[in-house]
């Protein structure tokens, strides 16, 4: 009897193990014009989104899904806990990947020449020094114009 509970056991322990490794999280991005939602896989830090797009010459058509794959930095990471977060401003197409374990972020978006979602080099600002907070531009929370390229036309 002991037998079977333990490959009982053995064998939930992987369903959960599994279950958690395909585990995701969504967010839309905060431009106010734009459907596009980011995908981030919560083990892997890997980021993809998707967006609706109009299907050229289909009258009465309902559209179709256009999702972008991990391009350059968005592809999976270290393992650890990944989530994103969406800033509050309103015309910025692109969201933060944070490792909610070590504090780093980067910043990810879709980059439409590679048809992609590419990613900064992830960073850690507990540990940055006064040279990259020249290389950055403005300063926090100063209303600049967005670095991320435009991202409101239509495939």
């Amino acid at each position: 009897m002991r037998c079977r509970a333990g490959i009982a056991l053995s064998l939930l322990a992987c369903t959960a193990g599994a279950a958690g490794a395909a585990s995701f999280e969504f967010v839309p991005a905060p431009q106010i014009d734009l459907n596009r939602v980011y995908r981030v896989d919560k083990v892997t830090g890997e980021v993809t989104s998707c967006q609706y797009g109009l299907r050229e010459g289909a009258v009465g058509s309902v559209g179709l899904t256009v999702c972008y794959g991990s391009g350059e930095g968005a592809s999976a990471q270290a393992p650890s806990e990944y989530g994103l977060v969406a800033s509050r401003h309103t015309r910025e197409a692109g969201v933060f990947r944070v490792n909610y374990r070590t504090g780093e972020m980067s910043i990810c978006y879709v980059q439409l020449q590679k048809e992609a979602v590419v990613c900064t080099a992830q960073a850690n600002p507990a540990a940055s020094g006064p040279e990259e907070a020249v290389a950055t531009g403005q300063a926090p929370g100063r209303a600049g114009p967005s670095a991320t390229p435009p991202q409101n036309t239509r495939p």
